[in-house]
């Protein structure tokens, strides 16, 4: 395996692809291509390590172990059981194995999953008379097999946690929107990160801190202790300085400065937990307890965004919904971009959307509609 030409994959979610590829590519990483699912790009394993610490948008990354062709379950087997898991993995570490498999291969993914476990810890007896252990929770190293009409692809994850778990959170609101998701939702609405934002129904102001971040130029993942790749075999004290001193440089690379931001709720409680979320993400935001009937237009033109409750998220009711749509109408000059779970959410707009995005907010089809009123 080239050292300078390994290949990397960042997971997306659905609908987020090409704001990812847009962003990877904003970042500097090389051969970055569109693909669904999720972003390839290539380049040498401190180049993984950025992208973790870097992608707003990004769910994992992935590094790709090898590949090659699987007729057959003992295929997936044989092949990953001769790929360099030494360099990785000792047997004093734990393992997690998980897989997807097509519908055309015919077998179940649990089995799949299996067999890759097997394939890793033989590999281990073969080497050094040992095995590591399985840990489904807090593996030192998770691995992923891909099996598709006839090729196997293995990944080794160096995201750990997944990445919307960025290390500031303190406290969620009884639906949080996901921080990956609110990130894409940002960049897919078109804010220009100059225009004063808004979020009239802020929640614990996922949206208003992920926009503070990705204006102020901080690195969404400095807060988190570690990644995964920094529980691999391959990771010493040498590559420890290496990744301390990467995070001086995001640190040094961030501006702090960004365009007003506030948040209104009409919870006082909830407010509370934003305001707490972004002191433990070193910012310092406007929060506002407010009625959505409240909110005006004032003249300046800005940026609204927000995810109102919807659905089975919170079954929330009509009312609201028509409040959301009369606001909007007020906001002339404004740019509105509104997730919405709920086909009733968008009918009250009544407003025809300049863009539609298609998203999933957990398991619930989303359309992020965008207005310019």
């Amino acid at each position: 395996m080239d050292k300078k030409n390994l290949e990397f994959y960042v997971t997306a979610g659905p609908g987020t692809e090409r704001v990812l590829r847009d962003e990877l590519c904003e970042l500097g990483f090389s051969r970055v291509r569109l693909n669904r699912g999720g972003i390839p790009f290539f380049g040498e394993l401190r180049d993984g390590w950025r992208a973790c610490l870097q992608t707003r948008i990004g769910q994992r990354v992935m590094l790709v172990l090898g590949r090659y062709a699987a007729e057959k379950a003992d295929d997936v087997y044989a092949g990953a059981r001769a790929l360099p898991w030494a360099k990785y993995v000792t047997p004093k570490q734990t393992i997690a194995t998980a897989a997807y498999v097509h519908e055309s291969c015919g077998e179940n993914p649990n089995f799949i999953s299996l067999k890759l476990k097997d394939a890793i810890v033989d590999s281990q007896r073969d080497k050094f008379a040992a095995r590591s252990s399985v840990s489904r929770d807090d593996p030192d190293l998770r691995a992923f097999v891909y099996w598709s009409r006839g090729k196997a692809t293995v990944y080794l994850d160096l995201s750990g946690e997944p990445l919307f778990k960025r290390g500031y959170r303190l406290t969620g609101g009884e639906a949080p929107l996901k921080e990956t998701l609110a990130a894409a939702m940002l960049r897919l609405a078109g804010w220009d990160r100059k225009t004063p934002l808004v979020d009239p129904m802020c929640g614990s102001g996922t949206l208003v801190i992920e926009a503070a971040l990705w204006a102020a130029n901080i690195a969404p993942g400095i807060w988190r202790e570690r990644f995964g790749f920094e529980r691999w075999a391959n990771f010493g004290i040498e590559e420890a300085e290496e990744m301390a001193a990467l995070r001086g440089q995001m640190r040094r690379e961030a501006t702090r400065q960004h365009p007003r931001i506030t948040g209104f709720d009409a919870d006082e409680k909830v407010l509370e937990s934003a305001r707490a979320n972004a002191r433990s993400a070193g910012l310092n935001l406007s929060f506002r307890k407010m009625q959505l009937r409240e909110l005006q237009g004032e003249g300046q033109r800005r940026f609204l965004i927000t995810n109102p409750p919807y659905g089975v998220r919170l079954d929330a009711e009509n009312r609201l919904y028509q409040e959301l749509g009369s606001a909007v109408h007020r906001l002339v000059g404004w740019r509105c971009a509104i997730l919405a779970g709920s086909p009733q959410c968008i009918r009250n707009i009544k407003l025809k959307p300049d863009a539609t995005f298609p998203l999933k907010n957990g398991n619930i089809d989303c359309q992020l509609t965008v207005y310019e009123t």
